[in-house]
């Protein structure tokens, strides 16, 4: 929730992040991972937000079990990363990211998939009330290749979003698929939809097959009149993918998805996307 500046001037060094991490892990009271022994003495020296178990002697750094936890190249440095990874409104690259900090493109590139890994969905508030789900494709046009064509090069990716009762966007999710068939489909419906939601779908084949178990209704979908709020939500994702100036493979394109789909989700909610990677 802070600004740029604002957020320079509260983490001016690696021990102002220490001290952080130690306030958020331990806000609740400490609690030993070894003996669950409930008291601890603060360190001293340079380890001052460090806690040791007065029963059995573990010491646990305020970092570990954490996003930060074992990163080499600076603190503070991983503390900016993730700032600009959650409040940029445009992709960024690990060749980016390592002329920024000073460190290696490979380095940048592991932390920034880390970061991408804790912004996955729990899976664990599945969409509720009205929903719409469609698949699409990025990755440049094909001669020769329109529609659902199974042989494109093209990443094939499966999109739900819900909705609030005026038609505005509450949250979206999205997942690569192999095809266009049930199976495959089904995915994002198992992951992230309510059996009891109301689902919107256009007329594919390939949802006959949920219709057994999910309320669908299947749509003939018209540019302009009808599939609006996903639609936009994917023309976005679309730009977002296109402005990363680096090559995002098929192995890749999940964590990509998942940044997208976190900012996005929280920024709805006006929820601080800065702490809900800490934990």
């Amino acid at each position: 929730g802070l600004s740029l500046i604002k957020f320079t001037e509260t983490f001016k060094t690696d021990e102002d992040c220490k001290k952080y991490l130690g306030q958020r892990k331990w806000s609740e009271g400490f609690k030993c991972k070894k003996c669950n022994h409930e008291k601890a003495t603060v360190l001293k020296g340079k380890r001052t937000a460090h806690r040791m178990c007065t029963l059995c002697k573990r010491e646990e750094s305020p970092s570990s079990g954490t996003l930060f936890h074992r990163v080499r190249f600076g603190l503070r440095k991983a503390f900016f990363i993730v700032y600009e990874m959650s409040t940029s409104s445009k992709g960024l690259s690990s060749i980016q990211i390592a002329n920024r900090y000073g460190i290696s493109q490979k380095t940048a590139w592991y932390f920034m998939q880390k970061v991408r890994l804790a912004m996955e969905s729990s899976g664990n508030h599945p969409m509720k009330g009205k929903v719409q789900v469609d698949e699409f494709t990025v990755g440049g046009k094909e001669k020769g290749k329109k529609g659902r064509s199974y042989d494109a090069k093209k990443k094939k990716i499966v999109g739900a979003v819900e909705l609030t009762d005026d038609n505005k966007i509450k949250r979206f999710y999205a997942l690569p698929i192999d095809n266009y068939s049930g199976k495959e489909l089904e995915t994002i419906f198992k992951a992230h939809i309510d059996i009891g939601a109301k689902v919107e779908t256009d007329g594919w084949k390939g949802y006959n097959k949920m219709k057994k178990k999910y309320d669908i209704k299947s749509t003939k979908s018209l540019p302009g009149i009808n599939f609006n709020e996903i639609h936009t939500v994917i023309q976005n994702l679309k730009s977002w993918l296109r402005a990363i100036p680096t090559h995002i493979s098929k192995e890749h394109i999940k964590a990509y998805l998942n940044e997208f789909s976190y900012r996005l989700n929280r920024s709805i909610h006006k929820e601080t996307i800065f702490d809900g990677l800490i934990g």
